[in-house]
């Protein structure tokens, strides 16, 4: 079956017909004291009272799911007030939107390293037939497989690529590409329950504290190695410029062995990572 809208009757034309048909019987009564005038009063009233369970409203944004018996007989979107007949069950089912953070959890990622990861979904009822009748529970429902679709989704990428240097989407890096897939992801799964996914986008991630400390360890050593790399190839540059202005200039003839010496008194003053003492030497660069 498919979710189907129904108007039923205003809940303001029955009431007062209600009101209206009751302060009729009261004023026949006064006039008529009869025994078969009273017998119908009595039927009357409990008729009415048997009425006041069919009256309900909805709210802006909510919607009542009727059935009968068993029997699906219809969804009530358009907000007001109305009347059904009182045997209708109705279930109240919000169409609003609806924010979900869901708690850290731990996973693994494509290369096995422990990660807390959570997610912010935005979701709204959709189909309130699928809601009401095609899962248990559809907020437990969006709860349970939000978190499945994360375990999924993070098993499926590393966290960054120190261990996978050929990735090139990781779920710190990849924002968008990995915030799409957890979207499509989530959106496929609860499809079943009549949910449309608005939004959906990690909202936590780091590493599990057993590897924090190591991981920033190495993070820090690859950021070093990165500027130690950049320093050296700059000192390299600057002992090559240095040897040929000399030679250009002819300021002083070097052999091999003094050019070895001098490079490597120059690689060790500019790839220092403290302050150089400088020697001053009294002699000769000759003796």
């Amino acid at each position: 079956m498919k979710e189907k809208t129904v108007s039923p009757v205003s809940g303001y034309l029955m009431l007062f017909m209600v009101i209206g048909i009751s302060l009729g019987l009261v004023g026949v009564n006064i006039d008529m004291e009869e025994e078969f005038m009273l017998g119908i009063s009595i039927v009357y009233w409990i008729l009415a009272v048997f009425c006041l369970p069919g009256f309900f409203f909805v709210n802006p944004n909510g919607s009542r799911v009727l059935v009968l018996f068993g029997t699906y007989k219809g969804t009530v979107k358009k907000n007001g007030f109305f009347w059904v007949n009182p045997f209708y069950r109705k279930i109240p089912i919000s169409l609003r939107a609806r924010n979900f953070d869901s708690e850290k959890i731990k996973v693994n990622d494509s290369i096995g390293n422990p990660i807390l990861i959570s997610v912010i979904l935005v979701w709204r009822v959709k189909n309130t037939f699928k809601a009401a009748f095609e899962v248990d529970n559809y907020e437990n429902f969006v709860r349970v497989q939000c978190d499945a679709a994360v375990r999924k989704m993070a098993a499926q990428y590393p966290y960054d690529n120190f261990d996978d240097e050929m990735a090139e989407i990781t779920l710190r890096s990849g924002v968008e590409e990995i915030n799409h897939a957890l979207e499509n992801e989530i959106d496929e799964r609860l499809s079943i329950a009549g949910i449309d996914v608005m939004e959906a986008r990690i909202g936590y991630l780091a590493y599990a504290s057993e590897i924090a400390g190591a991981m920033l360890k190495r993070q820090q050593a690859t950021a070093i190695v990165a500027a130690r790399l950049k320093i050296v190839e700059g000192a390299v540059g600057m002992v090559e410029k240095a040897l040929e202005e000399l030679s250009a200039k002819q300021i002083i003839e070097l052999d091999d062995d003094k050019k070895a010496a001098m490079v490597s008194n120059l690689m060790v003053v500019l790839c220092s990572d403290k302050d150089t003492s400088p020697v001053v030497n009294t002699g000769t660069l000759h003796t």
